[in-house]
């Protein structure tokens, strides 16, 4: 496919992702892997895997040598992205790859400042034309967020806001207003990593978010590591998603070939628990 095929966004096929879902009485798998690892290659292969393992949905990761909400296992996985030299020229060809090869709904996660640096309009466009999906932008306030979104609007993209524990009432609305695609649930506060336990407070959480009126699908990350686990969030959110598991899998694994197929295994098991069937 060339880049002219896909210009315009893919916002409405990831609505569409998650409205399918929903028809069939559970909650989308969201997958999270970080762009370049372990290599640009096998990142793209590691994104084919859990699609192909049962994730509707993929956050590509773009990795940030001083991120604030990532734990010790993405960190370290960042770490060898950016010392193998990853650039956001690379991200987009794994989100491009990624989507040209399954169809289904591929998005970045990113903080603010790579866009900043590299300009909201270049960026914006840029991920239109590989069938980006759309970004999710943890640390960017809503107050301040109306140049990406203009921009994000004009090309079909969704904007993914995240709402915590912490956040007031007030501030939920403020934040569901502004969004598009889904809205993040952080079930606890920290920086994330799998948990032993995902918590009562996601549901709260999660309850508190629809109380807003939102029509957007409310997804739940942070902590989630295995199917039971999925099951569980699955029974109160629209959608859960993983990301530290699926990267520690890749992480212990002994090389390369081995670490996609462990998390294409990890893909299946979420997917049953997501279903039900754990």
């Amino acid at each position: 496919m060339s880049g002219a095929e896909f210009i315009g966004g893919q916002r409405q096929l990831l609505s569409d992702t998650l409205a399918a879902a929903k028809a069939e009485g559970r909650s989308a798998l969201i997958a999270y892997l970080p762009a370049g690892f372990p290599t640009v290659d096998g990142g793209i292969e590691a994104i084919k895997a859990v699609f192909d393992g049962g994730a509707d949905i993929v956050e590509v990761g773009l990795p940030h040598s001083d991120p604030v909400l990532d734990g010790p296992v993405i960190q370290t996985a960042d770490d060898i992205a950016l010392r193998g030299g990853l650039k956001i020229a690379d991200v987009m060809r794994t989100v491009k790859e990624a989507y040209a090869a399954t169809g289904k709904p591929v998005l970045v996660m990113t903080y603010w400042n790579p866009i900043d640096r590299y300009g909201v309009e270049r960026f914006t466009t840029e991920l239109a034309e590989v069938g980006g999906a759309g970004c999710i932008l943890p640390d960017l306030p809503v107050q301040e967020s109306a140049l990406w979104r203009e921009h994000a609007e004009k090309h079909g993209l969704a904007t993914a806001f995240v709402v915590a524990p912490s956040s007031k009432d007030a501030r939920l609305a403020e934040i569901t207003a502004a969004g598009s695609g889904f809205v993040y649930a952080a079930s606890l506060m920290g920086v994330t990593g799998t948990r032993a336990s995902v918590g009562a407070q996601a549901q709260d959480l999660v309850e508190r978010t629809r109380a807003t009126g939102t029509d957007l699908p409310v997804c739940v990350g942070l902590g989630v590591s295995n199917a039971e686990q999925a099951a569980e969030v699955a029974g109160f959110a629209d959608g859960v998603i993983v990301g530290s598991a699926f990267v520690k899998r890749m992480l212990d694994a002994p090389d390369d070939k081995a670490g996609i197929e462990a998390v294409r295994a990890l893909a299946g098991d979420l997917a049953k628990g997501v279903r039900g069937q754990a």
